[in-house]
């Protein structure tokens, strides 16, 4: 894996200064990506996932909220660029409750793409745009019950209705990794009968629509924009179509920089991005020192 410079030796009080703190991205476009942020901003797209990288991952996702010096950081950073979006597999008001993201001052030009893009909340309007279910979500819905007690799922596996899809989680199980494993296969089953795809994740198994990524979400709200360049950060397997898309951006003309908020159970974001932080804390810090040298 390439070497990184990170941000985890920043002190850990919040108000000491950071502006000087900028890492260096490990790659010769990550660093032209931040070039070109930090020249220009205001034509600049900053993009984030939420758990795991605007939020600690948590045992409940349900107790899942921004890191507290998350919102700060936003509204420092956001009204110097042209947007900041949040992407995330959640449905967008949930992200927007756990995030806290209404009304705050700074971010009243922020969007949340929830569902991996099938959903919008945007911060003006703080309305919802979501499309109609899928069909397939309701037969699974009535179906994954008796598909997880035939698999003997274990005892603190819980099922997250999404409404666009369902999360099945091994985090609180007796042994996570071992029942994510034996229900990946019935659970692609189940899925694919249905019309679905799964979306593996930390230690959680998503079943959804096919369609849409946070790949297609994040290409299609940059030429929305118009974006000149573009900063990714996220932390799971799901983000990596939209790693793959800043990377085929890149190769088009727009600058862009990956982030990846570093764990130790997913290691595939780091081995490809530009910039390592340690986690949700270590994305905040590094917002913060691009807010403090962006214009």
């Amino acid at each position: 894996m390439a070497s990184h410079k990170d941000l985890t030796d920043a002190p850990d009080d919040p108000t000491d200064d950071v502006t000087d703190d900028l890492p260096t991205p490990s790659t010769p476009s990550g660093r032209e990506g931040l070039a070109a942020l930090l020249a220009r901003p205001a034509r600049a797209l900053i993009a984030l996932d939420f758990d795991g990288t605007l939020a600690p991952i948590v045992p409940d996702p349900e107790q899942s909220r921004a890191h507290p010096d998350a919102l700060p950081a936003l509204a420092a950073l956001a009204p110097k660029v042209a947007a900041v979006a949040v992407v995330t597999g959640r449905p967008a008001d949930v992200a927007v409750r756990y995030g806290g993201f209404a009304g705050v001052p700074g971010l009243e030009h922020l969007v949340v793409l929830g569902h991996y893009g099938a959903e919008r909340w945007d911060a003006v309007s703080g309305e919802v745009i979501a499309p109609d279910p899928h069909p397939g979500v309701a037969a699974v819905r009535a179906e994954l019950p008796g598909v997880l007690a035939a698999h003997h799922a274990a005892t603190g596996t819980w099922t997250e209705d999404k409404g666009h899809a369902l999360a099945v989680h091994t985090r609180r199980a007796s042994d996570p990794q071992g029942t994510f494993d034996a229900l990946r296969a019935p659970l692609t089953d189940l899925a694919t009968r249905n019309g679905l795809i799964v979306e593996p994740g930390r230690m959680v198994l998503e079943l959804r629509p096919p369609g849409m990524d946070k790949g297609v979400a994040l290409t299609e709200y940059v030429r929305e924009l118009g974006a000149e360049s573009v900063l990714y950060a996220g932390d799971d397997l799901g983000d990596l179509p939209a790693y793959a898309a800043l990377e085929k951006l890149r190769t088009n003309g727009t600058p862009g920089l990956l982030v990846c908020s570093g764990s130790e159970e997913v290691t595939e974001l780091a081995d490809r991005a530009d910039i390592v932080v340690n986690g949700p804390e270590g994305v905040v810090r590094l917002l913060r020192a691009i807010a403090s040298q962006a214009g």
